[in-house]
């Protein structure tokens, strides 16, 4: 999980996986969407590709990018607990207040 929120603590990658979990992509056809070089933006897809958070496939000379929807899913429901976890501590404080 610390490699998926590392991962995530970046703009553009959180960028680059909201645009490959719409659709594959090219790592050259991401670039272009980014005032950065196409160096730059291989070394983000290999920290979400790190992460599982995207695979990438050989087609022909390029390398397709995609978002993994199960890794996202994964951080999503960690995430979930602990939010009940919050929910929980807010309602007990809540009743506590209500008490008074």
């Amino acid at each position: 999980m610390d490699r998926i929120f590392r991962a995530l603590a970046d703009t553009t990658r959180r960028d680059i996986l909201r645009r490959t979990m719409a659709g594959e992509a090219s790592v050259s056809q991401l670039a272009a969407a980014y005032d950065m070089s196409f160096a730059a933006v291989q070394k983000h897809v290999a920290v979400l590709e790190g992460a599982g958070l995207v695979t990438k496939q050989p087609q022909g000379r390029e390398r397709m990018i995609r978002g993994n929807p199960e890794m996202v899913q994964k951080a999503q429901a960690l995430l979930g607990r602990y939010e009940e976890v919050w929910r929980a501590r807010i309602d007990r404080l809540d009743a506590l207040l209500a008490d008074d």
